[in-house]
């Protein structure tokens, strides 16, 4: 009986876990990938771009952008050039609260441009492209998965890619 009572009390915890790394790197909800398509058909469309951030440590990219209407699949990883515009988790060094990378997994518009330059990223050893941010607003802080619900998050390396098509 003891036995019994001790398993009732263990269940619920062990249910619990899993092996998704979790915390603020953690993918959220998980949208079908019909639902995905749908939202993405009928999102709205104007001079801006969808950004996704995707904080890996070390790493100097800020994450992917797509043109709306566009799939995720044709995301690029870019790298910001904050000449006219500091990105929106650019916060003062130091002190306490919110730190660089807080906003892994945020949805944001991002308006600007691509500079039509590659900038060599050593940490990830890529050529991505540069991208002039000029503003930005926030959609979502948790849209849920980027490119497939079987994302796995890592912020110590590079492991979300958009899949080949």
């Amino acid at each position: 009986m003891r036995a019994l009572l001790l398993l009732a009390l263990i269940l619920p915890f062990l249910a619990s876990c899993s092996n998704t790394p979790s915390g603020p790197g953690n993918m959220g909800s998980l949208p079908t990938i019909d639902t995905r398509e749908a939202k993405i058909a009928s999102e709205p469309r104007g001079n801006f771009y969808y950004g996704r951030r995707y904080f890996v440590q070390k790493t100097r990219f800020w994450g992917y952008l797509r043109e709306p209407g566009q799939s995720a699949k044709r995301a690029k990883l870019v790298v910001f050039n904050e000449s006219q515009k500091r990105n929106p988790d650019r916060l003062p060094e130091g002190g306490s609260g919110k730190r660089y990378g807080f906003d892994n997994n945020y949805e944001y518009k991002i308006y600007g441009r691509y500079t039509g330059r590659e900038l060599y990223e050593p940490n990830s050893n890529q050529f991505l492209p540069e991208f002039l941010l000029t503003n930005y607003e926030l959609i979502a802080r948790n849209p849920g998965w980027l490119f497939s619900p079987s994302d796995k998050y890592y912020p110590t390396r590079v492991t979300l890619l958009p899949p080949s098509f």
